[in-house]
């Protein structure tokens, strides 16, 4: 019998090793499923050794289906852009990249891949292990965010933001370069009463259509953004170093605008026809700042609506003059208006047997520095400024005290007295109750006492303006639409006004006696007056010849220059008295 011994120690002890290591592979495989991140090791040759539970959920690939396969054929990725991020982790021995990457049903992703470069003892490279986390939630939400920050939600156009960064950017190009610029602000004529008439929607209807006639006015290269409101604004870039050549292209894009701008509209079932005013201004790199040059093409563009709208003009230095100094009037006129500053003075009305019924009252600023304030420059700018309220109501208290103090003189109590509403201050919400406490605090009798308004006011809430002129008919005061005839009343609208009173517009009856068509609408007014029950009064008369006309045709009620101006309360007061003595004398 024989017997053999083999030392199998060693080969023992390699067994036990090899399955330690593997023990510790399968810990290690479990430890790596558990993470939340797609872990993967690909070899030299970028294909697959090791593939992770976490690259399976994120990637829809199994290991099985990947280990030995090309990792840009997983990824639907270009060998090129492989190529690139594997130089990157061998050069470097690690790197963190964004990347896009597909699911396997073809989804897009985006990873944030952190790689490893893994070498043998010698030094080598052996793998790279790579750790990828889905950001693609977080990119969308970053998009996001980015584009609520520089796009407006509305149109999809660039917003203030990004233009003021885009107009930066192009003041601070190379200086060098021989090119120049030019700012169109655009603003939409009307957009309120649309938005007021028709609906929010509408108007949204509206600068969506506009936003898309715009981009298609102008080059790729230029930019066009919401300003905000109804106002956008085009960036034209690499005109002419020229200025004349420069501001001719400028003037072709912005007719091109006026002309696209100008063409129906239709907005879901309503046919709508617009036009915009435009404000052009040229620049050169490093010459002006954004706000600068924003504030200008502003002031052009305000220009453009003064010249009638519908209209492009270019900025001229000399608008900023103006500026400025409708900015020094307006400090003026707070402080005046702060101060009470003002005087109301009293132009007569007159019948046609030269009776004085009553004046209108008319707001007069004598400015300490100024002198006497022409009313047609301080007049709008309060309105303009918002001023216009309290503006109205300080001439409505002291109307209304002037008149409380005539009616305390037998020879002045049976005056009457005209004050002119503005739009803006009688569709305040407040307007009744202010008329209403003055009427109780001046003890004034309120048939003495007319508002004067404008046929503006028909155009502009309507049902409102019935219901407040109803509401202070009330309290026994008349109305009189002042300027009649140069608005755009309806006699449908008309008649539902509880008017008293008609006023022919002063530019009627200047060319009353010369033009056939003034004569035609002055007598069409007066005839339109009596078939309503309306008493007619003629302003703006000058001569003898004008009130017989008038007084030929029907109208016995006048104002204007052949009486007397304007006058202050004292100088009236001596008009009236004269004129009763004159009457009494049998002169007058």
């Amino acid at each position: 019998m024989s017997v053999f011994f083999r030392n199998i120690t060693e080969s023992v002890l390699s067994q036990r090793k090899l399955e330690a290591a593997n023990a510790r592979l399968r810990e290690q495989s479990e430890l790596l499923d558990k993470a939340q991140d797609a872990i993967f090791l690909q070899d030299m040759d970028s294909k697959v050794l090791y593939w992770n539970m976490g690259a399976e959920r994120l990637f829809g690939w199994t290991s099985a289906e990947v280990v030995g396969r090309y990792v840009g054929d997983i990824f639907f990725q270009s060998r090129a852009e492989v190529k690139r991020a594997f130089s990157a982790v061998v050069q470097d021995g690690e790197c963190a990249i964004e990347l896009p990457k597909r699911h396997k049903n073809g989804r897009a992703l985006v990873v944030e891949s952190r790689c490893t470069l893994l070498r043998h003892d010698n030094g080598n490279p052996r793998s790279i292990l790579a750790i990828n986390t889905d950001i693609t939630d977080r990119k969308a939400a970053d998009a996001r965010i980015q584009n609520l920050a520089f796009y407006d939600v509305l149109t999809g156009l660039p917003n203030r933001v990004f233009l003021q960064e885009r107009l930066e950017s192009a003041l601070e190009a190379d200086p060098h370069q021989e090119s120049s610029g030019a700012i169109l602000l655009i603003d939409l004529d009307d957009f309120k009463t649309l938005n007021d008439t028709s609906g929010h929607h509408i108007g949204d209807l509206l600068l969506q259509e506009v936003a898309e006639r715009l981009t298609s006015s102008v080059r790729k290269s230029d930019c066009v953004a919401r300003f905000g409101g109804d106002e956008f604004v085009v960036i034209l870039n690499g005109l002419s170093a020229d200025a004349d050549k420069a501001a001719g292209d400028a003037k072709m894009v912005g007719e091109g605008i006026l002309h696209a701008c100008r063409q129906p509209y239709l907005l879901e079932n309503y046919e709508y026809e617009g036009t915009t005013s435009i404000g052009v201004t040229l620049f050169k790199v490093r010459q002006d700042s954004a706000d600068d040059l924003l504030k200008r093409a502003d002031l052009a563009m305000y220009r453009a609506k003064a010249q009638g709208r519908d209209e492009l003009c270019f900025f001229d230095p000399a608008m900023e003059i103006s500026v400025a100094s409708r900015a020094a009037l307006l400090a003026d006129l707070k402080r005046a208006l702060q101060n009470r500053e003002f005087e109301l003075h009293y132009q007569p009305q007159v019948d046609s047997s030269g009776r004085v019924m009553g004046a209108e009252a008319l707001l007069r600023w004598r400015d300490a520095r100024r002198g006497m304030v022409p009313p047609d420059e301080f007049i709008p700018l309060a309105e303009s400024a918002g001023l216009i309220v309290d503006l109205g109501s300080w001439v409505l208290e002291t109307a209304c005290s002037q008149l409380a103090a005539w009616a305390r003189q037998p020879e002045f109590e049976d005056q009457c007295l005209s004050v002119n509403v503005s739009m803006r201050q009688f569709l305040d919400s407040h307007f009744v109750q202010l008329v209403e406490k003055v009427l109780r605090e001046s003890g004034v009798n309120p048939h003495r006492l007319k508002l004067e308004i404008t046929e503006s006011f028909m155009m502009e809430r309507a049902n409102e303006t019935i219901a407040k002129m109803t509401a202070l008919k009330a309290y026994g005061l008349g109305f009189s639409m002042d300027d009649f005839g140069t608005g755009f009343s309806s006699l449908s609208q008309l008649k539902r006004l509880p008017l008293d009173e008609l006023k022919i517009d002063k530019s009627f009856i200047h060319d009353v006696l010369n033009g056939a068509k003034d004569a035609s609408i002055v007598g069409t007014i007066i005839t339109l007056g009596q078939s309503l029950n309306l008493t007619v009064i003629a302003e703006g008369v000058e001569t003898e010849e004008q009130r017989q006309f008038l007084e030929t045709h029907g109208c016995y009620a006048y104002q204007g220059f052949l009486f007397s101006p304007a006058l202050s309360v004292s100088r009236y007061e001596a008009f009236v008295e004269e004129n009763r003595w004159l009457k009494q004398q049998g002169v007058a």
